[in-house]
């Protein structure tokens, strides 16, 4: 482990014990790591009770919020994933510390007292880098977070000591990003061993695990939209008292965070089916882009769809995919399946993957801005 990381872990254990102030990592290109530690003063975060860790939302839809997290709350989240997964062990940290879920491999072997490993993070995630790392672990159980893009490129011909590595691991949290079936096959096929989770900054990262709300975690449904309890939700968001009072509420006797995504509630099962942006309005017609995706994400290695600005129809369907170029039976299935409104308008093809955040999320907010430019 750096030095860098070293301090940041040690900065954590500070807070943890209310030995030193909370800590929020920032991206900073100067530094050879590509972030740095702010130490934040009480001053800082007026009205918050002992914070931890103030962590940005990664921003792929909106501006970036900061989420507090406190010593609790992120103590809840590591109890809480340890009674569901039945054991506690070392971690490979793979995602970058300045969002939660890299953070949260921190802050999980700190309350557990294991000695987490880190592999490179600088520059492009690679099958070689994360290897290497898995082989410096040393604990019997074994834990890692990966974002549905790093599997797949661990995955695409794997060298056999990749495989090994991977199958040493007693859990791999799957988060950030909807999986495809494609790759969840493969990874089955592999006999890994994967949990598909749910969460977000707000949560202390994820709170649900293969669709079951982790201990102490409960789940509503609202006109659709998902609201989310447990004693791992932050305390709001630094500086934004009208956000933290939009997402956090009171309601039947406990306190809920009201996320933006739509979905179904069953018992402690839980299924995403969209986002409440997720409706594109297209002349009046109103196409899920969630329906869309999973029906394109059959023909192509990636596809995202989105809303484009449209000064005919108000919005129009947006696709960026990667993989095969051609289009035309892939659109042909969504005007039988959806009608021939759902069929993409703005069209882009990356030949060499969707552009990205540093969390590894698909960087919507840049797809709607270059599919919105005419050539």
């Amino acid at each position: 482990m750096d030095a860098q990381l070293a301090e940041l872990l040690a900065a954590l254990a500070k807070a943890a014990n209310d030995e030193g102030p909370a800590v929020e990592v920032l991206l900073d290109e100067r530094s050879p790591s590509g972030w740095r530690i702010e130490y934040l003063a009480p001053t800082d975060l007026p009205g918050f009770e002992q914070p931890m860790a103030v962590v940005r939302t990664s921003g792929s839809t909106g501006r970036a919020k900061r989420t507090v997290l406190s010593v609790s709350a992120l103590a809840s989240s590591a109890q809480a994933t340890a009674e569901f997964l039945g054991f506690e062990g070392q971690w490979l940290l793979a995602l970058p510390v300045h969002y939660v879920a890299g953070l949260s491999v921190l802050t999980r072997s700190l309350f557990a007292g294991t000695k987490p490993v880190a592999m490179d993070t600088r520059g492009s995630f690679s099958a070689t880098a994360f290897t290497e790392a898995a082989n410096q672990m040393v604990e019997s159980r074994r834990i890692t977070s990966l974002v549905p893009t790093q599997l797949a490129r661990l995955l695409d011909n794997p060298a056999p000591e990749t495989l090994q590595a991977l199958k040493r691991f007693d859990a791999i949290l799957l988060g950030g990003a909807r999986a495809s079936r494609d790759l969840l096959t493969r990874a089955r096929h592999h006999g890994l061993k994967i949990f598909q989770t749910y969460g977000s900054s707000e949560t202390s990262g994820g709170l649900v695990y293969n669709g079951t709300a982790l201990p102490g975690v409960q789940l509503a449904e609202h006109e659709g939209r998902i609201w989310v309890s447990g004693p791992m939700l932050a305390d709001g968001y630094a500086n934004a008292p009208e956000a933290t009072a939009e997402h956090f509420v009171e309601r039947d006797g406990a306190r809920w965070y009201v996320t933006d995504d739509l979905g179904t509630v069953d018992g402690q099962r839980l299924k995403i089916i969209g986002r409440v942006d997720d409706v594109i309005n297209s002349g009046g017609i109103k196409l899920s882009a969630s329906k869309i995706e999973r029906l394109l994400e059959e023909f192509f290695t990636q596809a995202i769809v989105v809303p484009v600005p449209d000064a005919q129809w108000g919005q129009s369907v947006g696709l960026a995919y990667s993989g095969p170029t051609s289009t035309a039976d892939a659109f042909d299935a969504v005007r039988r399946t959806l009608g021939k409104e759902a069929a993409p308008k703005h069209v882009r093809h990356y030949p060499h993957g969707l552009p990205q955040l540093p969390n590894g999320k698909f960087n919507r907010r840049l797809l709607i801005e270059e599919l919105g430019i005419r050539d």
